[in-house]
């Protein structure tokens, strides 16, 4: 589980950032479409923040795979990697939301969900 945390942690963190620091880049690398409104950038940056904290959350409980704690932020992590790829699935069929890197990032989720899942199901044995 503590490379599931540190991989995980590694990646939300970039993301996170690059949404604060860079958020129309960051969207129209991953949607294919730039933010509108002040209102959008606005939402990035906070969705940024949201990403940033998961990430601080994973590093800080790297060490503590005995913990319920820790079971139940990789729990949470299976539900944030599903919304996330329901969400840009929709995206993608019902707003025509594309991009380069669009499915990569959602077969990415799709692995590290996998993953979360592995590591629980593997604990309880």
């Amino acid at each position: 589980m503590k490379r599931l945390l540190v991989t995980t942690a590694v990646l939300e963190a970039v993301t996170g950032l690059g949404l604060l620091a860079f958020p129309a880049v960051v969207v129209t690398l991953i949607l294919g479409s730039p933010l509108d409104t002040g209102v959008a950038v606005v939402m990035a940056r906070v969705a940024g923040v949201a990403i940033l904290a998961l990430a601080t959350a994973c590093w800080l409980a790297r060490q503590d795979e005995q913990f319920r704690a820790t079971r139940g932020l990789v729990s949470a992590m299976v539900l944030y990697n599903a919304g996330i790829i329901a969400t840009l699935v929709y995206g993608v069929l019902y707003l025509g939301v594309s991009s380069i890197v669009l499915w990569s990032i959602i077969l990415v989720h799709a692995a590290m969900g996998a993953w979360c899942v592995v590591c629980l199901l593997g604990k309880r044995a």
